[in-house]
């Protein structure tokens, strides 16, 4: 009985360590002696992009290529010495994309001679993106209130303008000079249907489930019926991701908003990739969520100005002479709405977008 208990009690014990593994946000793989993963936390299948199934058995140079430092800190780690890594450039297995890492490597246990190592991975540019996007969010929320005052201002007095306009166009006797009381108001009209734009991503949500893939394969359509030649797309999508509860409209919106800012920045020849991924235990604007639906939109095109990409989410900025500056600015602000992030990273020849949308409530 003694040692069933015992037994019971280290089985118990084992539980809660996984399940304080798996609550982390910090990215643990676990190496044996031949320097394999034998396990990992679902922040670093998040960070690594590989499920578990995936990683587990390979060598753990393929999932964190960090050449001869990483081997130097697992010799280390065989000696029962522990290495941390600063600021390492990480790429991913099958993405294009560089993480800055902060990589740790330890002994598992202090006097261990099992031969086993943990790999702790912190995302170095996290706590800045983090730091940032609170900053950004409180400057947009502060600037969506004034673009509501100034709309309710606007509106106000276009209608007073455009009412005048149309009453003294019915006693000018002249058709000459009526056609400046129609430049009237159809200037108040452009005027008005911009304010309508400002404040377009304010709207009350329809929240209802929805498929991402039906949004994405929506935008693909109605862009390849306006543009049947010049724009190919290629399409990346995890067939389990689960449905989120939104507005499917706005999101719509949002996709269209920048596809087509994509199309122009090609000038309508070029490629748009569309990739879904499934994110567990994935932090959204500081909060937890178990299951995260996430989606990358990147073009090829000549990418963003660097003097705009840090303000490129803010209202009236914009690359084009002729563009209003508000499709991205209103994404942002429905993203946010729907509890979610957009993110955008640009160089010449790869512009990317990412939306990452909350699965249920958080944790």
């Amino acid at each position: 009985m003694h040692q069933y208990g015992a037994n019971q009690m280290n089985q118990s014990q084992t539980v809660d360590y996984l399940q304080v593994l798996e609550a982390l946000t910090t990215a643990v793989l676990v190496v044996d002696a031949d320097k394999r993963v034998s396990f990992m936390n679902p922040a670093a299948e998040t960070l690594l992009a590989t499920s578990i199934q995936r990683g587990v058995g390979r060598e753990v140079g393929e999932l964190v290529p960090l050449g001869i430092t990483l081997q130097a800190a697992l010799m280390a780690a065989e000696q029962g010495d522990s290495t941390t890594l600063r600021e390492e450039t990480l790429v991913r297995l099958g993405d294009a994309n560089t993480l800055c890492v902060d990589c740790t490597v330890s002994p598992f246990g202090v006097q261990s001679q099992s031969g086993f190592m943990i790999i702790e991975l912190d995302r170095v540019d996290q706590l800045t993106r983090i730091a940032r996007d609170t900053w950004v969010h409180e400057r947009q929320d502060a600037l969506n209130q004034i673009v509501r005052a100034l709309a309710h201002e606007i509106k106000n007095p276009l209608g007073g303008l455009r009412g005048a306009a149309q009453l003294l166009d019915r006693e000018l006797p002249r058709r000459e000079l009526r056609e400046y009381t129609h430049i009237i108001t159809h200037e108040a009209d452009r005027l008005s249907r911009l304010v309508d734009r400002l404040t377009g991503g304010f709207q009350a949500m329809d929240r209802q489930p929805f498929n991402l893939h039906s949004v994405l394969e929506h935008v693909r359509k109605l862009i390849l019926v306006e543009l049947p030649e010049g724009v190919e797309f290629k399409r990346d999508y995890d067939p389990s991701i689960p449905d989120v509860c939104g507005d499917r409209a706005q999101m719509i919106q949002v996709v269209l908003n920048i596809v087509r800012n994509a199309v122009q920045a090609m000038e309508g020849r070029g490629q748009i990739s569309l990739r879904t991924r499934v994110r567990r235990q994935y932090t959204l604007r500081n909060q937890r969520h178990r299951l995260v639906v996430e989606a990358s939109i990147t073009d090829n095109g000549p990418g963003i100005d660097p003097e705009l990409i840090d303000r490129v989410f803010f209202p009236m900025v914009t690359g084009r002479a002729e563009g209003t500056g508000l499709g991205l600015a209103l994404a942002q602000e429905i993203i946010h709405r729907h509890a979610g992030s957009i993110e955008c990273a640009s160089e010449p020849g790869r512009t990317c977008f990412v939306l990452a949308l909350p699965v249920g409530e958080a944790q």
